[in-house]
């Protein structure tokens, strides 16, 4: 009996070898190869032979581009401004999260803001009955939406060309497979060949194709790292599940910016959206308490304030714990290194805990004067002050840079009733001033710690 052809394959990336490696010579990966059946190739194929050319190439200077690109706008705002202002027609768009994190939830939820739109919901986990409580806990309701519980690939293409709809989603793409690969689903092989076919339909049919994909336990999408590559959009749905916020992070846009961040609530009917995310996130912030300091983000073209908190504990062990959450562990490291070298504050001897409320990750340099006040407003025991916002990058020899899009992040802080600002002096000539909020020029965070928590615990300059 032959014996069956096998193929390797990493499923990080998608490169296929001939033999087993412990490494990826593509990625770099390791222990990510596994093995599968090859896909059978016809002949002619096998030895390069000429097929009949269907389409021709076509000159770049006499492609039409005067129309733009249709987008249908899914009644969801927050999701929209993450698309960057609607999902445009014939796009494949792929959503990624922790399981029971909301993914189901917010595309039912489209199908119900589209009244006028023919959908198709393939579901692949749930049955139509599951699906049907949901959607009626949910208040979702459409003459237009059909429901098909399939995961076989065939099947599915064919009820798209018998009911031709406007939109398709795939929920989930580890759940669907093609009878013609041997192989089980989610494998390697699956979620490439299905993430193809439904590419094509997408791009020849003009269908907007919704796409839900698990992630593992790296957080990254689960199965090869060319499913990103394949799609338009790539959506991360973050969040914790017991808390009541959910944040939808754009890694991938060929239609729109890949900063944007969409804000929404889980209530008991589904997600709402959340246009004031400000206001939200710095509610139940406690008052002249030490430890606690106020910044502003920048997530795309949407300026976010966040709040920092900082606790230093002594403790009487040789090995003092740093723990940090929603902020860089290496970035934490150096600026208590540059506090207790430039500030001449001795943390080295007890516990620090860095905190970013709200679940927000802070992963940009505009931060740092931020943390830097929180960790000496708990060491000194000194409160910063509850109208005062900080915003800067701290350099290793203590100095403070100027940060981008500083002039919309003072409005925000303003329009959120904000009266100081700490910001480095450095390129503030060519900022203006809101009216009614005063700035604190700092050159160093020295600086920033003599204007702000005052010399032995006097706040002299916010008093």
């Amino acid at each position: 009996m032959a014996k069956t052809k096998t193929v390797f394959y990493c499923a990080e990336c998608g490169n296929e070898t001939l033999k087993w490696q412990g490494q990826c010579p593509a990625c770099g990966a390791w222990n990510t190869i596994a093995e599968h059946e090859a896909i059978p190739v016809s002949k002619s194929a096998a030895r390069g032979g000429v097929r009949t050319v269907v389409k021709r190439s076509a000159k770049l200077s006499g492609i039409d581009v005067s129309g733009n690109e249709i987008r249908t706008t899914t009644g969801l705002a927050e999701f929209d401004r993450v698309l960057g202002g609607g999902a445009v027609t014939g796009s494949l768009i792929l959503v990624g999260g922790e399981p029971g994190i909301g993914k189901s939830t917010l595309l039912l939820q489209l199908c119900g803001n589209l009244q006028d739109t023919t959908i198709l919901y393939v579901t692949g986990e749930e049955s139509e009955r599951q699906l049907k409580l949901r959607a009626d806990r949910l208040k979702v309701s459409s003459d237009n939406l059909f429901v098909f519980a399939e995961t076989n690939l065939s099947d599915v293409i064919a009820e798209v060309s018998a009911i031709n709809p406007d939109a398709l989603i795939i929920d989930s793409i580890q759940t669907l497979y093609n009878d013609a690969l041997d192989s089980a689903p989610g494998s390697v092989g699956q979620v490439k060949d299905c993430t193809m076919s439904l590419m094509r339909l997408a791009k020849s049919d003009g269908i907007t194709v919704y796409i839900v994909g698990h992630v593992n336990k790296e957080g990254s999408i689960a199965g090869p790292k060319v499913l990103e590559h394949m799609v338009d959009c790539v959506l991360y749905f973050e969040g914790e599940r017991t808390a009541g916020y959910r944040l939808l992070r754009s890694a991938k846009n060929r239609f729109g910016s890949t900063n944007e961040i969409g804000v929404f609530e889980m209530t008991g009917e589904g997600l709402v959206d959340v246009p004031n995310p400000s206001e939200l996130l710095l509610s139940g912030r406690p008052l002249n308490a030490p430890g606690t300091c106020v910044t502003c983000l920048m997530e795309g073209s949407r300026p976010l304030l966040a709040e920092i908190q900082a606790l230093v504990s002594p403790t009487n062990s040789g090995n003092p714990r740093r723990n940090s959450n929603g902020f860089d562990y290496n970035r934490a490291a150096l600026l208590l290194a540059v506090l207790e070298k430039r500030g001449g504050l001795r943390l080295s001897s007890g516990d620090v805990f860095i905190n970013v409320i709200g679940g927000l990750t802070a992963d940009e340099p505009a931060v740092d004067l931020a943390v830097v006040l929180a960790l000496a407003s708990c060491f000194l025991d000194v409160p910063a002050g509850d109208k005062l916002v900080a915003i800067g990058e701290v350099g290793l020899t203590g100095e403070l840079r100027s940060v981008s899009n500083l002039e919309q992040r003072l409005n925000e802080a303003k329009r959120l009733g904000f009266t100081v600002a700490v910001v480095p002096k450095r390129g503030l000539s060519k900022v203006p001033t809101p009216s009614g909020l005063r700035l604190i020029e700092a050159a160093n965070i020295r600086d920033a710690l003599t204007a702000v928590l005052g010399r032995k615990g006097q706040n002299s300059d916010l008093a």
